[in-house]
């Protein structure tokens, strides 16, 4: 599973999370983390689409952001049926 950010800076444009192999029916859903503790939802759940590259098959699930977050904040992406694993990328200037 990961999570990768697009934007400039403090300004994020669009998140998108991966999750490896075909697993119909899984929902993502993204998150705010500022010092460890949990701040806000980004955005709810919702369901992630199987595609295929070649032989790699895996989940995706994308959302536009379009707005600012406050330097050293994390997004980070949670998975339905993976709660083991939060993957987070952290904004900087």
């Amino acid at each position: 599973m990961s999570v990768g950010v697009i934007g400039d800076g403090l300004k994020v444009r669009e998140v998108r999370v991966l999750l490896d192999g075909w697993k119909p029916g899984v929902r993502a859903r993204i998150s705010e983390w500022r010092g460890g503790e949990w701040v806000r939802d980004v955005r709810g759940w919702k369901a992630m689409s199987s595609r295929q590259q070649g032989r790699y098959k895996y989940e995706i699930a994308t959302w536009k952001i379009n707005k600012n977050f406050r330097d050293r904040s994390r997004i980070c992406a949670e998975v339905s049926g993976h709660a083991e694993r939060m993957p987070c990328v952290t904004i900087k200037r």
